[in-house]
């Protein structure tokens, strides 16, 4: 089984950066962090469920949502087991929960949907204030 932790979330008024990490314990099939694909989602209020951002295995290919492509960064760092989502420019617009997701399976092409995730995150709020 896989562990994420989401940590970094919080009230921050527009305009503002705030940096999500993800950090992950435990395997899945015998497999590392180093080999997962892994996502960030995100949730705001009787909304649903919708992707952010991805990054490979190797970190070589990284996916952002039009709706924050030049303000959101996904990063990883695998000898720390972490995944980074760097947030700057942030609206009132990026308030949601959000989600750290990891797909085993890993390849080249990490998922943009949240169904080919098998272990997630319990969240961390993000409040943009404007």
């Amino acid at each position: 089984q896989v562990q994420l932790v989401e940590s970094g979330g919080g009230l921050v008024q527009a305009g503002g950066s705030l940096r999500l990490s993800c950090a992950a314990s435990g395997r899945a099939s015998g497999r590392t962090f180093s080999s997962y694909a892994m996502g960030w989602f995100r949730q705001a209020p009787e909304k649903d469920r919708e992707f952010v951002a991805a990054i490979s295995w190797s970190g070589s290919t990284t996916y952002g949502a039009d709706s924050v492509k030049g303000r959101f960064t996904i990063s990883r760092d695998n000898a720390k087991n972490t995944v980074h989502l760097q947030m700057n420019s942030l609206k009132p617009e990026d308030t949601a929960i959000y989600y750290c997701a990891a797909d085993p399976q890993g390849g080249y092409y990490p998922p943009r949907v949240d169904n080919e995730y098998d272990y997630w995150g319990q969240g961390t709020q993000v409040t943009v204030s404007s």
